[in-house]
């Protein structure tokens, strides 16, 4: 687990692309700078309905390619503050799996 802000001022980027999202991620872990490393991104939020969390799928991108989710923002996917973002890291000796699914929870 990596602790990443991306806080300025004491205030969330909400308009932080999930493409800007993986830059802070390769600033600080040097393996996921390698071309083709995957990143696959979740907001983790509270269960309103039941106790626990709900894991919410939004997008991914990938060292050294351009993708259509470079640009997507953390708002426009409805993050709030109080959200958690998940994100699978998967090197390109490591494919994710076919089922697209990162996450088996």
């Amino acid at each position: 687990m990596m602790k990443i802000s991306t806080k300025y001022d004491g205030s969330m980027w909400m308009d932080a692309t999930l493409k800007e999202l993986t830059s802070l991620v390769k600033e600080v872990y040097p393996e996921a700078r390698k071309k083709g490393t995957h990143f696959s991104f979740a907001i983790v939020l509270t269960d309103i309905k039941r106790p626990g969390y709900q894991v919410k799928e939004i997008g991914s991108t990938m060292s050294g390619r351009k993708g259509t989710d470079d640009s997507m923002t953390l708002q426009s996917q409805k993050f709030q503050i109080g959200d958690y973002l998940d994100i699978a890291i998967t090197p390109l000796n490591q494919a994710p799996p076919t089922s697209g699914r990162m996450r088996p929870y």
